[in-house]
C-alpha cells in the first residue's frame, strides 16, 4: 500500500497500533501516520525547516497544548484579539494575562491596533490571532502583522482553523494550529506546528505511553519531540483522512479555490444585503471575505430562522454565538444591560433570548444555485410569511422545533447538550 492513501477505505484494512509493532500491519499504520506528519508540515510551509508537526484532536487542543508547553509565567501578557474563536481566547486565560485588539463596528481591526497594543509595556510573550474569522468570513491582514510581531521580537501563533481549508498558510507564522473537520476530513485530527525547540525541553502535555524512552517509579525520561508530545495510541484513521484531505485542496490549488470561493462570498453577501429585513454582519460589501455570512433577520429569532430554513428548505446552517461571544456582541451592537439580562436568563437555565445570528458557510461544493436557493428561503421568511406548521422552543436549548413529530425533530429524538446556540 502507498505511504498517501488516497482514501481512508484504501487504509482501513492496514489499520493496526502505530510505533509498537514489528508486524507488517503496524508498519505500514506507522508509515501513514508518519507520512501524514511530513503531509503536515508541507501544508504549512515547513519542509526544510527544523519544525515538528503534532496530532491533536482539533484545533482546541492544539492551542491548549501549546499554552502548557510554552511555560508563560503567570504575569506575563499574551496579546490577542476580540475577534477570536473561544479555543484561542480560553485557553491563555488560564496561564497568562491577555492583552486585547479591539475592532471597529464592522468587526475588523488594522495593523495600527496590533501594532499598538504589542508596544504597550510589558512587552508580551506571544500575539496569538485567527487567520480568518469562523463568524463573518474576515480575513485579517496576516503577512503585515506577522512583520509587526517580528519586527519587536514577538513569537505569533496563527489559529488557521478557518483559514486552513481556503487559503494557502503563512509560512512565517511561529505556530500555526488547524482541524482537520473545517477541512473535509472525518474521524476528528488536528495540527500544531512550531519550532522543535519548544517541545524539547520539559514534560509533555499528555504523560503516558508512547511519550518515553525510561520510566521507573520515581524517575520518567521523555523521548524526543514529536513523539513526546503524543502519548497514547494515536488517531492514526485522523490522521490519515486529514492527510488525503490536505493533498486533495493541494491538488486543486489556492488560486482555483479562492476564484470559485470569492465567487460565491460575493454573491452570498450581496444578496443577504438585498433581502429586506436582513441585516448582514461584519464588514461591508467592498471587503473581500471567505464564502461565510453571518446574518440576522429583523423580527425573527435566530433560532427559528434555522429551525424553518432546515424544516422547510432543506438548508442547513449554524445559529447562535458561533464560540465567539466577545466577537458577536460587539457586531449586534447590544447595549451593557441587554448583556446583562441575557446572561442572567442564562444562569437560570433559561436561554430562550440568547442573543445570537444565523451563519451560512459556502465551500467547495457549494454553487450558485444553492446560495441562490438560500436567498430565496430567507426572502420569503423575512417578508412574514406564515410558517406552514407551528413552532414551539425549548427553554433549556434555546432551539425551535415543528410542533408536528416529524422524523429527526420530536422530544425523544433530542439529546442533552445538543442545542446549536451553545458554545
Amino acid at each position: 500500500m502507498s505511504s498517501d492513501p488516497t482514501s481512508v477505505s484504501e487504509f482501513l484494512p492496514w489499520y493496526s497500533s502505530v510505533h509498537r509493532g514489528a508486524g507488517y500491519k503496524s508498519r505500514v499504520a506507522t508509515d501513514a501516520y508518519e507520512a501524514a506528519r511530513e503531509a503536515a508540515l508541507a501544508f504549512g510551509g515547513r519542509t526544510g525547516r527544523d519544525d515538528v508537526a503534532i496530532i491533536c484532536r482539533n484545533t482546541t487542543e492544539a492551542i491548549n497544548h501549546l499554552a502548557y508547553r510554552l511555560r508563560l509565567e503567570r504575569d506575563a501578557v499574551v496579546v490577542t484579539t476580540v475577534v477570536e474563536h473561544h479555543a484561542n481566547l480560553l485557553p491563555w486565560g488560564r496561564v497568562a494575562r491577555r492583552r486585547y485588539v479591539d475592532c471597529e463596528p464592522d468587526g475588523t481591526f488594522d495593523v495600527t491596533a496590533v501594532r499598538e497594543a504589542l508596544d504597550v509595556a510589558p512587552r508580551p510573550q506571544l500575539l496569538t490571532v485567527t487567520g480568518a474569522s469562523n463568524v463573518t468570513g474576515w480575513l485579517p491582514p496576516v503577512d503585515e502583522i506577522v512583520g509587526v510581531a517580528h519586527e519587536r521580537g514577538v513569537p505569533i501563533l496563527l489559529d488557521a482553523a478557518q483559514l486552513a481549508p481556503h487559503r494557502s498558510l503563512p509560512a512565517e507564522a511561529d505556530y500555526l494550529a488547524w482541524s482537520g473537520h473545517k477541512m473535509y476530513a472525518p474521524f476528528g485530527a488536528g495540527i500544531l506546528l512550531g519550532p522543535a525547540t519548544t517541545f524539547a525541553d520539559g514534560d509533555p502535555f499528555l504523560a503516558g505511553g508512547g511519550a518515553v524512552d525510561l520510566v521507573d517509579l520515581d524517575e520518567v525520561v521523555w523521548t524526543d519531540p514529536p513523539e513526546r508530545e503524543e502519548a497514547g495510541s494515536p488517531n492514526v484513521l485522523g490522521a490519515v483522512a486529514l492527510h488525503a484531505a490536505m493533498s486533495e485542496l493541494s491538488a486543486i490549488g489556492w488560486p482555483a479555490i479562492a476564484a470559485h470561493e470569492s465567487d460565491l462570498a460575493v454573491r452570498l453577501r450581496r444578496g443577504l444585503a438585498g433581502i429586506a429585513g436582513v441585516r448582514l454582519l461584519g464588514p461591508g460589501l467592498e471587503v473581500p471575505t471567505l464564502a461565510v455570512a453571518s446574518f440576522v433577520v429583523e423580527g425573527v429569532p435566530h433560532a427559528l430562522v434555522a429551525a424553518r430554513l432546515s424544516a422547510e428548505y432543506g438548508i442547513g446552517v449554524r445559529h447562535g454565538c458561533f464560540c465567539a461571544h466577545p466577537y458577536l456582541l460587539r457586531l449586534l451592537r447590544l447595549s451593557p444591560g441587554e448583556v446583562a439580562r441575557y446572561r442572567d436568563a442564562v444562569l437560570h437555565g433559561d436561554r430562550r433570548w440568547m442573543p445570537g445570528a444565523v451563519r451560512a458557510s459556502a465551500c467547495l461544493a457549494t454553487t450558485a444555485e444553492d446560495v441562490d436557493a438560500l436567498l430565496a428561503a430567507l426572502a420569503i421568511i423575512a417578508g412574514g410569511e406564515p410558517a406552514p406548521v407551528e413552532y414551539v422552543q425549548d427553554p433549556h436549548t434555546g432551539d425551535y422545533r415543528p410542533a408536528d413529530d416529524l422524523a429527526g425533530w420530536g422530544d425523544h429524538q433530542r439529546r442533552l447538550g445538543a442545542s446549536c446556540a451553545r458554545g
